[in-house]
């Protein structure tokens, strides 16, 4: 964020008039900064490395580098910039894919204004935000009726904490535990129960009554 608490967003999508758009709507809002654009993955990974965004909003589809890959360049050489798919795809490949790659969130383009603005701000502080289209196609991948059942009680604890939306060092507290061992407990848990990410576990634990 700049000195100013500005957020500073890239808007990336191969369409001009969707990025001129997004400006526009982003533009009415005090606290978001669009600082640059990018037609296609390639030029995204350029413009990151020139302008240091915070947030980027990241197409799926595109030519030369599609989203994904870009995603994946993007959270490898700036690890502190969050990656917000925003797409018309809810495709399971897609979704989880473009996640797999380091996204944060996943939006489609018809989301509510205030949708959009929330998730950029939840990308700020670390929370993910993934349209209940797509995560219905997400859960709809490879999973039974018995997922879960790899869980230890322990991992089970933690997962509920997870998806009451505390952090690592919340939950450290709460069951009084070290940070990193909680961290090694919600690696566990994202493994066992194929998530990319804390946000579709704790869908996952929802879904399934595991929370």
């Amino acid at each position: 964020m700049t000195e100013h608490g500005d957020i500073r967003v890239m808007i990336v999508d191969d369409h001009q008039m969707v990025r001129e758009g997004l400006k526009v709507l982003l533009s009415t809002y005090d606290d978001i900064e669009v600082v640059c654009e990018a037609a296609d993955g390639s030029e995204a990974v350029e413009q990151c490395a020139a302008e240091r965004p915070d947030v980027v909003l990241m197409d799926v589809m595109m030519p030369v580098m599609d989203g994904a890959e870009a995603t994946a360049e993007i959270t490898a050489q700036f690890p502190e910039v969050r990656v917000i798919a925003l797409t018309s795809f809810v495709d399971q490949e897609y979704v989880k894919k473009t996640l797999d790659a380091g996204a944060i969130s996943y939006l489609l383009k018809d989301a509510r204004p205030d949708a959009l603005t929330r998730a950029i701000r939840d990308a700020m502080d670390g929370r993910g935000t993934i349209d209940s289209g797509a995560m219905k196609a997400l859960i709809a991948r490879g999973q039974d009726a018995e997922i879960g059942r790899e869980l230890t009680a322990r991992e089970r604890e933690v997962l509920a904490l997870v998806a009451g939306g505390l952090s690592n060092k919340e939950i450290a507290e709460v069951l009084t535990l070290s940070v990193g061992t909680v961290r090694l407990h919600v690696s566990n848990i994202l493994s066992k129960l194929g998530a990319p990410n804390r946000t579709t576990a704790a869908a996952i634990a929802m879904k399934h009554g595991l929370a």
